[in-house]
């Protein structure tokens, strides 16, 4: 008897009890993959696995639906494979020991994989069952979603034929997601040349910024260090050399803290000492409410003017293309979505902020739910870039998912719902990437929504999932699929 062996929907908890005897992590997906395959196999379905170990399962529809428009169930088999530090497991070769406390099922010292278990173990019930209504069904399962979504943008879906798509990879009961931002890392290279100059050293150090997500928390409205820190310089510009500028970690979390190590002609040192700490009073005014604990910090470095040595500083023309790009550079929110209130369409986050050997380095997470709009983004940091002396180098791009007014899966789903439980789902955008996105930039024009249960803790090992609320999701699932005739 297994221990999720008297929940119900049973086969639902029999095939996630089964996914968690399998050791899952990204990177580690074989033997999970040949799973879904002897599934496949076992039930005389039609089947692919492709070299990455992808698995796409297909089954006929029921009597009635035969005719009926396919349906794209998808989720990722890859789990994040965490433990605590006294855990003996080895989770690249152990499976999980599950637990149930009242509502929650978790996973003794390790995190539960609920993200994105429960997603094949609904498709598979799904597949299972010989006396369900549903339409046609196309059953996705992608590999290494949770390091970068590998498995969906390696994937060929030229057999796939349906383009009514639904994800089941969230992790919040009664929110419809039905778009999500594309992005990139643009990296700004402003190359520099130095030279020797007899000037007092002195460091700018500014932290205790609230920093965030830049997708989740960049329409909170904090400031972000690197920029803040462009600000200070500007105030001062025509009096100082930069020898360095570094700040922030990543390039998609808003930069906590950033240092700068300036030369200063000895006389004016206590003037843009002054200057840069009355500039930081005034920033520090503005976001008192979303940063109240930025703090500054201005020393005085050495007086090698007086001491008759130099220090090796960017030119004053280098410096200026360094000041002017923090300044001018588009920051933030660019855009709101027009179609669904509060939603971020457009941004972009200087993460980090580098001093290299020959090249000043601004990192920027930009991202955009419309392909169009975060080019023409790019396009505006290139040209600044280039007026500058400099250029741009994209890595990670990844495919947006523009919301559709008209979604067909989307109202049913919705009904559905309604039906359900007798009030409307929040039907929203997220300004992060989803694998819809991919799916989306692949197969053209589908119609997507992604859902799923309720879940507490993902990717850590307090992760729990709801088991009342994967008996619900299943019933909305199975009868939204019943009305797709």
């Amino acid at each position: 008897m297994g221990v999720l062996s008297a929940l119900e929907p049973a086969k639902v908890f029999q095939f996630f009890e089964e996914i968690c005897s399998i050791p899952h992590g990204s990177r580690n997906v074989k033997q999970i993959s040949n799973y879904l395959v002897d599934f496949a196999k076992e039930r005389g379905l039609k089947y692919r696995q492709d070299e990455e170990f992808n698995v796409v399962i297909w089954k006929d529809g029921s009597k009635g639906y035969e005719d009926a428009e396919p349906v794209i169930l998808q989720g990722h088999m890859d789990m994040v494979a965490v433990k605590t530090a006294d855990c003996p497991k080895d989770m690249e070769k152990d499976g999980l020991d599950l637990e149930i406390n009242g509502d929650l099922i978790s996973a003794k010292g390790t995190s539960l994989g609920g993200d994105d278990g429960i997603a094949v173990a609904y498709s598979l019930a799904i597949l299972d069952d010989p006396d369900m209504a549903h339409p046609p069904i196309e059953a996705i399962f992608t590999v290494d979603e949770e390091i970068g979504m590998l498995g969906a943008a390696y994937m060929d879906v030229s057999d796939i034929k349906g383009r009514l798509f639904l994800n089941m990879d969230s992790e919040d009961e009664g929110i419809f997601t039905v778009s999500c931002a594309g992005g990139a890392t643009v990296t700004c290279h402003l190359p520099y040349e130095r030279e020797n100059v007899a000037m007092t050293a002195m460091k700018i150090s500014i932290d205790g910024f609230s920093g965030g997500h830049s997708g989740v928390e960049i329409d909170k409205g904090r400031a972000n260090a690197n920029v803040v820190m462009g600000r200070l310089l500007y105030g001062v510009m025509n009096d100082i050399r930069i020898i360095s500028v570094n700040g922030g970690e990543k390039d998609n979390a808003i930069a906590l803290s950033c240092q700068a190590e300036i030369a200063v002609p000895a006389g004016k040192a206590e003037e843009v000492k002054n200057k840069v700490q009355e500039t930081f009073a005034i920033v520090a005014e503005e976001y008192k409410v979303t940063d109240p604990k930025a703090a500054i910090c201005v020393e005085k470095q050495a007086d090698t003017e007086n001491a008759g040595e130099e220090c090796a500083a960017l030119t004053a023309k280098d410096t200026a293309a360094v000041i002017q790009a923090l300044l001018h550079m588009p920051a933030g929110i660019q855009r709101m979505n027009p179609e669904i209130e509060g939603l971020v369409q457009t941004s972009l986050n200087l993460g980090i902020l580098r001093t290299n050997e020959s090249s000043v380095d601004l990192s920027y997470a930009v991202r955009s739910a419309s392909e169009h709009e975060k080019q023409f983004l790019i396009d505006k940091m290139n040209a600044l870039a280039v007026l500058l002396g400099g250029s741009t180098e994209i890595t990670g791009p990844y495919p947006g998912w523009e919301y559709r007014a008209d979604s067909r899966l989307r109202d049913v789903l919705v009904d559905t719902y309604r039906e359900l439980y007798g009030k409307d789902p929040v039907v929203e955008g997220i300004h992060a990437g989803l694998e819809c996105g991919l799916f989306a930039s692949k197969m053209g024009d589908i119609d997507a929504v992604s859902l799923g249960p309720q879940m507490e803790g993902i990717h850590t090992v307090n992760e729990v999932l709801s088991i009342s609320s994967v008996q619900r999701t299943w019933e909305l699932v199975t009868k939204a699929l019943a009305a797709l005739k």
